[in-house]
């Protein structure tokens, strides 16, 4: 590199020569930090002006890609630190931040012979990139591939470039009418020898795997398929033609979310369930991988620990159980996992209740939702843990529960589709409707007096629920809130709101919606909060204050992302959650009660 051209030197005494003349700093041949930034890759330049191209040799070094980019406007979020330990006058501080709708840089690939000549290429298939990344070239040198995810989520294709002519062919084409979940969902395995890829997609409603052809460009068969899906690859056998993975669902008669292990032959023949257990799984192979130690266990059953044989699966012997026969004589309760009807009427939720220790059946107690909706995941505990967190309530005698609503990930592709340009629903018809069923098996959960609270997407989701559903959720502790999709990071909303952005983003901001709120709200915000911008929440803030609503704040000095990771925030929490769903409102009494629970 020298400014932002190529230049080439074949190592021996000949002058190094200038190969192109179009690089400039609006188009640049330098690696960019800042498109490294944009599609979240650890990369930063110390040195920008030395920065390294990046550059693809072919095997026989006939050839070689070069990656130009165009950089995008870099977006500064500002942040100012109140009380710094080393000074007495606040700090600012300041670093980039790419949020939905902004310029982004645009970086394409360039190929060229080895004396620097430039092959022409046809763009017209991975236009208005998002990323364009995995680069890689054939063994015999005849073409390179990559992969185009376009801006908006709604199509990835691996692209093949033919080396001598430089013409484009499609390999692999995914399109969706909502989004492509390439950051949960993604998988690819080049078999360079028998020119095969293994290939994953929900196309079928599911997420499955498939094989490819590579030169074809067809789908030579379906490997797995049914109404469950693949949750991970563990590893990929050529020689056998064979893939272990992790499944979801793929025993029917146990909670969809419990993770299982399999194997499966490429062409979808041979699959062997691995696992057994009613829970979820997890195991260590042995060094010969003949064998393996199988941990499983459920919020509500102990981890067993089994030894299988890797061929069949078959158990060999019950290797140990663990005892919790002295956390039961300590009064400990499990979580009870609980499933009701959906909106739909028939689609399964999932969810658990933590019940308070001493509980008085004959007597209401309030009710709180430990929520995390963000559509990248499912949240709710599958596996045994002597404490979840949620004891510090339970304690206080409320019932806490936790729940999976529509529009979180890991269930069928139309289950997941739920959250696209919808994120403010957050499953909320689902939750209440999951709640009212819990609720009349069991008369002690008191739904008169509903509280929520969450971090983050949680966060966002907690108030979001006092302003669409104030009849339902009385109180809530939101924490460090995303509460307006157009402020928060930007690969992250847009997968899920779309691109561009549209009137949906200012609809469901919680900025828009403020004027609605009925309820109790305390908001909490770190003052140095470099996931979400601390500003997201001071929004909300203003414009509570312009609709002349109560609420109350808490601002942490030098806090990050998420105060309830705090003693202070979680104390906080309690308190408001007593003062206003057990107490009525009388703060005497709130502090008291929580200053009596035992540490």
């Amino acid at each position: 590199m020298r400014g932002d051209n190529l230049y080439l030197d074949n190592g021996s005494s000949e002058k190094v020569r200038q190969i192109t003349f179009d690089g400039n700093p609006g188009n640049t041949y330098r690696r960019s930090a800042q498109r490294e930034r944009f599609v979240g890759m650890e990369f930063e330049a110390k040195d920008p002006e030395k920065a390294a191209p990046e550059i693809y040799w072919s095997p026989d070094s006939k050839y070689f890609v070069a990656i130009r980019t165009r950089p995008g406007t870099e977006r500064m979020v500002y942040l100012v630190e109140s009380s710094p330990k080393d000074q007495l006058q606040p700090k600012l501080e300041f670093y980039p931040y790419a949020k939905p709708g902004d310029e982004i840089p645009i970086s394409k690939p360039h190929l060229f012979q080895a004396n620097g000549h430039e092959i022409q290429l046809d763009d017209s298939l991975y236009q208005n990139p998002w990323s364009i990344s995995d680069v890689r070239w054939d063994k015999d040198s005849s073409r390179f591939t990559f992969l185009f995810n376009q801006r908006g989520h709604q199509v990835l294709r691996v692209l093949a470039i033919d080396s001598e002519s430089g013409k484009i062919k499609p390999i692999i084409e995914e399109k969706s009418k909502t989004f492509v979940d390439y950051s949960g969902k993604f998988f690819s395995e080049y078999l360079d020898d028998s020119h095969e890829i293994i290939w994953m997609s929900e196309r079928d409603g599911w997420n499955h795997l498939y094989l490819y052809d590579a030169k074809t460009a067809g789908v030579k068969n379906q490997i797995t398929r049914g109404e469950w899906v693949v949750r991970g690859v563990e590893k990929v056998d050529a020689e056998k033609r064979q893939i272990w993975f992790r499944a979801g669902g793929i025993r029917p008669e146990q909670d969809p979310y419990f993770i299982h292990y399999c194997r499966v032959n490429f062409d979808g023949s041979g699959l062997v369930i691995l696992t057994e257990g009613n829970g979820t799984h997890s195991i260590k192979y042995s060094p010969d991988r003949e064998h393996f130690i199988d941990t499983w266990s459920s919020v509500d059953s102990a981890p067993v620990n089994e030894l299988r044989r890797s061929s069949d699966g078959k158990l060999l012997c019950k290797l140990e159980e663990a005892d919790i026969s002295e956390l039961a004589e300590n009064g400990w309760k499990a979580p009870e996992p609980f499933v009701a009807k959906g909106r739909d009427g028939k689609t399964d939720i999932y969810g658990i209740i933590h019940w308070p220790k001493n509980l008085d059946e004959t007597k209401p107690h309030p009710v709180i939702e430990s929520i995390y909706a963000g559509p990248h995941d499912s949240f709710v505990p599958k596996g045994f843990r002597a404490s979840y967190g949620q004891d510090k309530l339970t304690k206080l005698g409320f019932i806490v529960v936790q729940i999976d609503g529509m529009g979180t990930a890991n269930r069928s592709k139309e289950f997941h589709d739920v959250c696209w340009k919808n994120i403010a629903d957050a499953g909320f018809p689902d939750r209440i409707l999951w709640l009212k069923a819990a609720a009349q098996k069991y008369s002690s959960m008191d739904l008169n007096r509903v509280g929520i609270y969450g971090t983050s997407a949680g966060g966002q989701s907690t108030l979001a629920g006092l302003l669409t559903h104030g009849d339902f959720y009385k109180v809530g502790v939101s924490d460090s809130g995303c509460h307006d999709n157009r402020m928060d990071k930007i690969w992250w909303n847009e997968q899920w709101m779309g691109w561009p952005v549209g009137p949906h983003y200012d609809e469901q901001s919680n900025v828009t919606m403020a004027n609605r709120l009925q309820g109790k709200l305390l908001l909490m915000v770190g003052e140095l909060d470099k996931n979400v911008d601390p500003s997201s929440t001071m929004q909300v803030v203003n414009a509570l204050i312009k609709a002349d609503k109560d609420f109350e704040l808490l601002v942490c000095p030098g806090g990050g992302h998420g105060v309830l990771r705090t003693t202070y925030g979680w104390k906080r929490l309690e308190e408001f959650f007593v003062r206003n769903l057990l107490n009525s409102g009388e703060p005497t009494n709130a502090t008291k009660a929580v200053a009596a629970v035992p540490n």
